[in-house]
């Protein structure tokens, strides 16, 4: 859940680099809350409850989508690439699953590498 929180404190920021870690648990738990609400909005006969919870986090999950690309070395502009029909998306789940650059790059020092409470 704190990285979810990391996530959201750093709202609309697209500078600097995140881990596979901080990503892929943000995206977890936004599945899992994005599921919690259908089943409510479902229930209440509310059927926007997951549409407005998704306009909510579409800034962070940008920030956090660019930032992952640095990490791996690439600009944000190659989130575009994801809106090519089918093979957008496998390109993007390959970056995305791709290791850090070791060492710093253009976007800031290896997050793997900094201390937590540095």
């Amino acid at each position: 859940m704190s990285w979810f929180i990391e996530v959201l404190k750093k709202y609309a920021v697209f500078a600097g680099r995140a881990r596979r870690k901080e990503y892929w648990m943000f995206t977890l738990f936004t599945v899992i809350f994005y599921i919690v609400l259908a089943a409510v909005g479902f229930a209440i006969d509310f059927a926007y409850l997951p549409v407005i919870f998704e306009l909510a986090i579409l800034l962070p999950t940008l920030g956090v989508t660019v930032r992952r690309l640095h990490d791996t070395g690439r600009t944000g502009w190659w989130i575009l690439i994801g809106l090519i029909p089918l093979v957008g998306a496998i390109v993007m789940l390959v970056f995305l699953c791709s290791d850090s650059e070791s060492g710093q790059n253009k976007y800031g020092p290896n997050p793997k590498e900094v201390p937590a409470f540095a």
